[in-house]
C-alpha cells in the first residue's frame, strides 16, 4: 500500500536521522522528493539511496535560517515535480547544555533562527506553492522539549514550543484552502544529535535511557511512520495537533 503516491514532499534536514529516514519512508510511499539539507554531502547520500531503491528524489542544498535558501527549496518541488503537496520543517540544531543564565546570545539567536525561523521559511513558501495546487499537508518538528520543560535546553525548548503555536496558526488561517498544518513532537529519538549529546556529556546516557515508560529509545522510523501519517489521507481530518511520538512521556 503507498500512501502518499504520485505526490511531492520537500523535507528539510533530509541529510541524516529523522529527515533522511522520512525521506526514504515517503519515497518507498511512492512519492517524489525534495531532499533539503545544509550538508550537501548527507543531502546527496540520502537522495542515492532513493534512487537506487528505484524512487525519485532531488537534492537542493538549504540552509533552513536564510530565507532565499527557503524559496529555492520549494522553487525546486514545483520546477522539478510540478507542485508541493507535502512539507516537513524537520531541520533543527540542538543548541548548548546550558542553564539560562549561562546560555550564549549568539547560540540562542542560532537556535532560534533555525528551529523556529526555518519553519516559518518553510511555511510561508510552501504554503504559497500549495495554495497554486490546491492544498497540502505541512508537518513541522517540535519536540517533547517544547511540551515541558527540560531543564538546560531552553533555547530549543522555545523554539519547539513557538513551533507548536505557528502549527496552529496555520491551521486556522488555511484551513478552508485545503492546507493542513500539524507537528510532531519526538522523544529521545535515537538520531546523531543524540549520540553527540552523549559524546559530550556521558552522564545523560542514563537519563535519556530512563526518560520515557516505554524501554529504550525511539528509532527514527517511529517518527518518520507518523510523519507519514500526518502527511497522507489517512488524517485528511486532522489538523493543528502536535502529535507526541515519545513513549507516554508526557503522560506521566
Amino acid at each position: 500500500m503507498t500512501l502518499v503516491d504520485d505526490r511531492v514532499a520537500v523535507i528539510t534536514g533530509a541529510g541524516s536521522g529523522i529527515g533522511r529516514t522520512t525521506a526514504t519512508t515517503f519515497a518507498d510511499h511512492g512519492a517524489s522528493v525534495v531532499v533539503a539539507d545544509v550538508d550537501a554531502e548527507g543531502g546527496r547520500a540520502t537522495v542515492e539511496t532513493i534512487t537506487d531503491d528505484g524512487g525519485e528524489a532531488t537534492f537542493v542544498e538549504t540552509d533552513v535560517s536564510d530565507l532565499d535558501d527557503a524559496q529555492v527549496m520549494v522553487d525546486t518541488a514545483v520546477d522539478e515535480y510540478g507542485g508541493l503537496d507535502v512539507l516537513f520543517n524537520n531541520a533543527a540544531i540542538e543548541g548548548p547544555v546550558a542553564r539560562l543564565d549561562d546560555y550564549e546570545n549568539d547560540a540562542f539567536e542560532q537556535v532560534i533562527d533555525v528551529n523556529l525561523k526555518g519553519v516559518w521559511y518553510g511555511m510561508k513558501y510552501g504554503i504559497k506553492a500549495m495554495l497554486e495546487d490546491g492544498g497540502g499537508s505541512i508537518i513541522s518538528a517540535s519536540s517533547i522539549g517544547g511540551e515541558v520543560a527540560v531543564p538546560q535546553y531552553s533555547g530549543y525548548g522555545a523554539a519547539k514550543a513557538a513551533v507548536g503555536q505557528l502549527t496552529r496558526y496555520a491551521a486556522i488561517e488555511y484551513a478552508e484552502e485545503g492546507i493542513r498544518a500539524n507537528a510532531v513532537a519526538p522523544g529521545i529519538v535515537r538520531t546523531e544529535m543524540i549520540e553527540r549529546t552523549i559524546e559530550e556529556h556521558p552522564e545523560m546516557e542514563e537519563q535519556f535511557e530512563e526518560t520515557e515508560p516505554m524501554p529504550g529509545l525511539a528509532e527514527p522510523e517511529e517518527i518518520a511512520n507518523a510523519v507519514l501519517f500526518l502527511g497522507s489521507d489517512l488524517s485528511s481530518r486532522v489538523t493543528g495537533v502536535t502529535l507526541p511520538v515519545e513513549g507516554g512521556y508526557l503522560s506521566q
